[in-house]
């Protein structure tokens, strides 16, 4: 059985998607976000997304870790900067729990679970409940693309990771 986790970096909620599994047989799944505040400094929200993701990683021991890869919008620059550093310590997390860890874009992960690359927040979130036969909406939005990374986790690399 694989462990996989899915991390939807962001500063101020990261989400967290777990699946359990082989192949496209789902055993088990949970999901939540990491939050910080926007009173404290940057270096201290990294460091809390940093140690809360270490502990997760440390208590749940996953076989794979899938993070949403950066991307930046021309209009946004500072957007795309801020949301490297989170993806920034969110793969050292990673690496020093010694879980690997692959990037996927955005736009694979629509393309993958919906049929669409271009695919909207809500359409993305329709497809991993419906996946995972989850009764209600799944909430916030970052759990619920961080569950769909945890997915294609499972999908992709059962194989890679045994």
């Amino acid at each position: 059985m694989l462990k996989c986790i899915g991390v939807d970096p962001g500063l101020a909620d990261t989400g967290i998607g777990f699946v359990t599994g082989f192949g496209f047989d789902v055993q088990s799944y949970s999901f939540g976000t990491i939050q910080t505040s926007k009173s404290l400094p940057l270096p201290e929200r990294l460091d809390v997304i940093f140690a809360r993701l270490s502990r997760v990683l440390k208590d749940e021991k996953p076989d794979l870790m899938i993070v949403e890869d950066v991307f930046s919008l021309q209009k946004y620059p500072k957007s795309g900067i801020m949301l490297g550093k989170v993806i920034g310590v969110v793969l050292l997390s990673g690496f020093q729990s010694n879980i690997p860890v692959i990037e996927i874009p955005v736009r694979e992960a629509k393309k993958i679970l919906t049929g669409n690359g271009n695919a909207n927040k809500i359409q993305l979130e329709k497809a991993v409940r419906s996946l995972l036969n989850h009764p209600e909406k799944i909430k916030p939005d970052h759990a619920s693309d961080a569950l769909a990374l945890s997915l294609i986790g499972l999908y992709r690399y059962d194989v890679k990771c045994r």
